[in-house]
């Protein structure tokens, strides 16, 4: 189910404003258990602000759990080892997200976005194009 939802939430989060949450991305979060629900609250605003960022990115999807498991708390997602894709390439991220009870509006996010994944280190860590 969490690859289901990992695929399905990042094409759904297309125009949502940081902190409110689009009435079709919510109707599926819905669906997942909650700690799922939050991780995939917090990887879809994670993906969102880098991609309002300057830098060029154009990020299509966020992964928490790539290169070290999330630490999960009650309603918040510390994520030492993930990862975004932006244009074909994988880029090292950390996030520190904190959700509401419900684990669907996202509070608080900041994060770090890291060096290229070399091409080499995708196949182990079930990385693709």
């Amino acid at each position: 189910m969490l690859k289901f939802a990992a695929v399905l939430l990042p094409a759904l989060c297309l125009a949502t404003s940081s902190f409110a949450v689009d009435p079709a991305i919510k109707k599926q979060l819905e669906k997942l258990d909650p700690s799922e629900r939050m991780e995939q609250s917090c990887d879809t605003e994670a993906m969102k602000r880098i991609g309002e960022q300057k830098d060029g990115y154009k990020p299509d999807k966020v992964i928490a759990y790539t290169f070290k498991d999330p630490d999960m708390g009650e309603n918040t997602v510390k994520a030492p080892g993930a990862v975004f894709r932006s244009k074909g390439d994988w880029y090292h991220l950390t996030y520190d997200c904190e959700t509401g009870p419900q684990h669907i509006n996202v509070r608080s996010l900041s994060y770090e976005i890291g060096s290229k994944v070399p091409r080499e280190d995708w196949g182990p860590h079930y990385l693709y194009d």
